[in-house]
C-alpha cells in the first residue's frame, strides 16, 4: 500500500497564507500525495504549483457549514472548475437534512454534480451532528445524486472520523462510491484504522507525519 496516494494534504485554515499554501504544494511533489486540499482562492495557485507533478487540486464548495444556497454553490464550482480543480469536496445542506427535506438535500447534490464534467465529487456529510439512520439516508441519496465519494467531516465542529462511521458508510453505499474519512486523522495508527474500515481517501492536514511515521 502506497501510504502517500491515499492522503488529500489538506491546508483549509483561513488564514493560511501564500507561503503555506507553497509548503503544501512542496510537500505534495516531494511525499506524492494524491491531492492538495485548499480553500477556492488558492486553486489557480496551485494549479501553477503543481503543473507536471501529477499531483490533483482539491477545493471545498458550501465550506465549511453547507448553508449556502444552491445556486451559490453552484458558481463556486464552476469557479473552481475553470481555475482549475480536479476534485469538489462540498457539504451537504445540513439544516435541510436535519429537517427531513431530503428532496432539498438531493437537489442541493445534483446541482453541484451538474456544474461541470470530469472531475471527481465528495460529499461531505458532517457525521458528528447526525443520526446513523441520517447518516445512511444521505449517503445513499449522494450516491443517487452521482457523487463519487461520501466523506465524513469539515474538520469544522471539533469532531471528525471516526472507524465506526466510515465502516456505516462504506456498508451502505455500493463499490461505485468511495469513502473518504477526514477531520482528526493525525497519526499512521488514525491511517490505517481508517483504511482497515474502508476508507480509500484520507483527507490530513498531518500527511508528512503520517507518512514518516512521527
Amino acid at each position: 500500500m502506497e501510504l502517500a496516494k491515499y492522503i488529500d494534504h489538506t491546508l483549509l485554515k483561513p488564514q493560511a497564507s501564500q507561503a503555506d499554501i507553497e509548503k503544501i504544494c512542496q510537500e505534495a511533489r516531494q511525499y506524492g500525495f494524491f491531492s492538495v486540499c485548499v480553500n477556492p482562492y488558492w486553486v489557480s495557485f496551485c494549479k501553477k504549483q503543481l503543473a507536471g507533478s501529477g499531483v490533483k487540486v482539491c477545493t471545498v464548495i458550501g465550506f465549511p457549514l453547507g448553508a449556502t444556497p444552491t445556486e451559490v454553490k453552484v458558481f463556486e464550482a464552476k469557479k473552481a472548475l475553470q481555475d482549475g480543480a480536479d476534485e469538489l469536496d462540498m457539504v451537504v445542506n445540513l439544516g435541510a437534512l436535519k429537517s427531513a427535506d431530503w428532496d432539498t438535500v438531493f437537489a442541493d447534490i445534483k446541482a453541484v454534480r451538474n456544474a461541470g464534467q470530469n472531475f471527481t465529487l465528495k460529499v461531505i456529510i458532517e457525521t458528528s451532528v447526525l443520526t446513523d439512520d441520517e447518516k445512511v439516508k444521505v449517503c445513499q441519496l449522494a450516491e443517487k445524486a452521482g457523487a463519487d465519494f461520501v466523506k465524513t467531516s469539515t474538520g469544522f465542529t471539533g469532531a471528525g472520523a471516526t472507524a465506526a462511521d466510515v465502516a456505516l458508510m462504506r456498508k451502505t453505499v455500493s463499490e461505485k462510491v468511495q469513502v473518504k474519512a477526514s477531520g482528526g486523522v493525525r497519526t499512521r495508527e488514525d491511517f490505517d484504522a481508517m483504511v482497515a474500515a474502508g476508507a480509500t481517501r484520507i483527507g490530513a492536514s498531518a500527511g508528512v507525519k503520517i507518512i514518516e511515521g512521527k
